[in-house]
């Protein structure tokens, strides 16, 4: 399985949770890839930090008020970012426009790519 599916699969079970409250762990596919899971899981248990970058750097934006499809796609985007050194950023970031185009609204890919490119500016000379 290719790892853009496995990104969508990890967003798309982060979005379920995100709306319905349900255990991230019941909301996975019981066939989820290893990399879907630690995707899904290591969002999930740093989820405080994942949002506190977004909402820094969505200006003019506060969390609530970014699309729950949108929020997935970035918290998965920023976690490889700061998590996942065999994933290039920009590789990362890509994917995530990528998924914004397919899945979201016409701005959507410029506002995640905008946040995720101002992320990846601060991770590196950090």
């Amino acid at each position: 399985m290719r790892r853009t599916d496995q990104r969508r699969a990890a967003v798309v079970a982060l979005y379920q949770a995100d709306l319905t409250g349900r255990p991230l762990g019941d909301l996975l596919a019981r066939d989820a890839t290893d990399f879907t899971r630690q995707l899904a899981e290591g969002v999930d248990a740093d989820r405080e930090r994942l949002d506190e970058l977004i909402e820094r750097h969505a200006v003019g934006w506060t969390l609530d008020r970014i699309a729950p499809l949108e929020r997935g796609i970035l918290r998965v985007s920023i976690y490889e970012l700061l998590h996942r050194p065999d994933v290039p950023a920009e590789v990362s970031i890509d994917e995530a426009v990528e998924a914004a185009k397919e899945l979201c609204g016409a701005d959507a890919p410029g506002f995640v790519n905008g946040i995720l490119g101002a992320v990846a500016r601060e991770e590196a000379t950090a």
